[in-house]
C-alpha cells in the first residue's frame, strides 16, 4: 500500500526558506550597522562615485538567483507530490456548502466529519453546492480551493491516531468563521468496524489509540 506522505516535504520547504530569509535578515542588518558606524561621514572624507563594479554586479545577481531556485526545487517537489494520488487511495466526496461539509464514502454513508484510517491514503473529491470555499488541514499541511463546477483533487495520510481541524480558508459569507469540522484519525481495525456499521454511532479516539 502507497501511505507516502509530503508533509514533511512541506516542512521542509518552510524550514529552507525561514533559515535563508533568517541568515539574509541578520546578515544585512549587521552589514548596515557596521557601514554606519565604520564610514560615518564625521569621521570619513567624501567617498569617490564608482560608475560599475562587474565582480559585486555578478554576485548580486547570481547568489539570490541561486538562493530563489532552490526555494523553486523545494516548493515543486512537494508540489508534484500533492498530485500524485496514489491508486489504492480511499475515495471521499466532499461537498462544501455555507456552511458546513459534508463527507460521502464509497458504501454511501455521508457525515459531517471526516473518518478515515491511519496509514490510509485518502483521496478528496472536492465540489460547492454554491460559493467559493478551500478546504484547510492545518496539521496536514494541505488546502485547496473548492470551486462551483469545477472538481478538485487532494489528498493526504494521516501517520498517527488523532484529530485534525478543518476550516474554510476562503471567506464564503456572514458565518464563515464557523464553517469548521474534523479529520478523525482512527486505528485501522477501529476505522473497518464502523465502516462497516451502517449508521453506527461515530467512533472516537481514545488515549489508547493515541499512544499506538
Amino acid at each position: 500500500m502507497n501511505t507516502g506522505n509530503f508533509t514533511s516535504q512541506v516542512e521542509a520547504s518552510f524550514l529552507f526558506v525561514f533559515v535563508i530569509s533568517l541568515v539574509l535578515l541578520i546578515g544585512i542588518t549587521v552589514a548596515m550597522i557596521y557601514f554606519i558606524i565604520r564610514y560615518h561621514h564625521t569621521k570619513n572624507d567624501k567617498p569617490k562615485d564608482i560608475h560599475g563594479h562587474l565582480g559585486l554586479e555578478v554576485a548580486w545577481t547570481v547568489i539570490p538567483t541561486i538562493l530563489v531556485m532552490g526555494m523553486f526545487y523545494y516548493g515543486l517537489v512537494g508540489y508534484e507530490k500533492m498530485d500524485e494520488i496514489p491508486e489504492d487511495a480511499m475515495k471521499v466526496e466532499v461537498t462544501g456548502r455555507m456552511w458546513e461539509w459534508k463527507f460521502t464514502y464509497e458504501n454511501g454513508t455521508t457525515t459531517d466529519t471526516l473518518y478515515v484510517p491511519v496509514d490510509q491514503a485518502v483521496d478528496l473529491s472536492l465540489n460547492s453546492a454554491d460559493v467559493i470555499h478551500s478546504f484547510y488541514i492545518p496539521g496536514l499541511k494541505i488546502k485547496r480551493d473548492v470551486v462551483p463546477g469545477l472538481n478538485n483533487h487532494m489528498w493526504f495520510a494521516a501517520d498517527q491516531s488523532k484529530r485534525y481541524d478543518v476550516f474554510c480558508a476562503e471567506y464564503c459569507g456572514d458565518e464563515h468563521a464557523y464553517m469548521y469540522t474534523q479529520v478523525v484519525a482512527l486505528p485501522r481495525e477501529s476505522f473497518d468496524q464502523w465502516y462497516a456499521g451502517s449508521g453506527s454511532a461515530a467512533p472516537q479516539v481514545t488515549s489508547a489509540d493515541t499512544a499506538q
